[in-house]
């Protein structure tokens, strides 16, 4: 059963989505640019280690709360983690006022016609039990789209739904994200064809089954107006998709009806080496530049 708070709270209220998802294959590139080198740890358990420590000081800052953070994805160890002795899901929801979010896919399948496809997921069942059971309200899943190839558009985005249906079933609401890469050079044309192929995957949903989608800022503004008006989504979050911060947010405040779920964007400006106070307020006046690209729109 959805927990009607929470789903309140992602359809309607100002505010953005924080990215806190980065995986195996990111984290290392997400320690660089916070300022902690390859060489500062050795092993995969002393880098999540580190990476979840930077994810605390972000949660636990003055400055990341329900006021202008709507909710947050974690990767699946950030789940399992705690802040102060409180586990991460109930830290968000009950003191920050965050609806926590889960990333469930396993990384990308190989380019084939043009699109990286999700890697299987065989124990996604077990997983969004886990989730559940410690108060996750979502999810998150991701598939690339490199060129504007119809045949592969159309199998990312009917392995979303397919997944996206599994969640459903199990409970929890997801966030179906078939990234389209900023470097394509067919960007507007994947784009119109990426939007043709969810509006016909929506358009088969039973009454009552809702998804959030998690898009690319494309490149025409507002483009995705239908989709954000359609009866079986709950929210149009945006990607930056290495974007810099102000380039993101300028292309964003220009989309009506789409709010951030910014990952590289969102930390791009802190550093380890940062005193509290310095971080807190960059970090503050990070939030203060998303939120209003996802609520005062041009």
């Amino acid at each position: 059963m959805v927990d009607a708070k929470m789903l309140n709270k992602i359809s309607s209220a100002p505010g953005f989505i924080a990215a806190l998802d980065q995986s195996g294959g990111s984290t290392p590139a997400a320690l660089r640019l916070y300022g902690i080198a390859d060489t500062d740890y050795q092993g995969d358990e002393e880098m999540f280690r580190l990476m979840h420590a930077m994810r605390v000081r972000i949660m636990s800052a003055p400055a990341f709360t329900s006021d202008k953070i709507v909710a947050a994805i974690l990767f699946e160890r950030t789940m399992d983690g705690d802040v102060d002795g409180q586990p991460v899901p109930s830290y968000l929801w009950e003191k920050r006022g965050v609806v926590p979010l889960l990333k469930v896919d396993k990384g990308l399948a190989a380019e084939e016609n043009g699109v990286q496809i999700m890697k299987p997921m065989p124990e996604l069942d077990a997983l969004l039990a886990r989730g559940r059971d410690k108060g996750i309200f979502g999810t998150k899943m991701r598939s690339v789209i490199s060129s504007a190839d119809k045949a592969g558009i159309a199998a990312v985005v009917k392995q979303q739904f397919e997944v996206a249906r599994q969640i459903i079933g199990n409970g929890l609401v997801p966030i179906v994200e078939p990234e389209v890469s900023i470097k394509s050079p067919t960007k507007q044309e994947a784009e119109a064809i990426l939007r043709d192929e969810i509006a016909k995957q929506l358009d088969l949903l039973p009454a009552g089954e809702e998804v959030v989608l998690k898009l690319t800022i494309p490149t025409v503004a507002d483009f995705y107006a239908p989709l954000i008006a359609h009866k079986s989504v709950v929210r149009v979050v945006a990607l930056s998709g290495g974007y810099s911060r102000v380039d993101a947010c300028e292309k964003l405040s220009r989309n009506h009806g789409m709010i951030a779920s910014f990952s590289r964007a969102l930390t791009e400006n802190l550093r380890v080496s940062m005193s509290d106070a310095e971080f807190n307020a960059s970090l503050a006046e990070t939030i203060d530049e998303i939120y209003a690209a996802s609520v005062n729109k041009a």
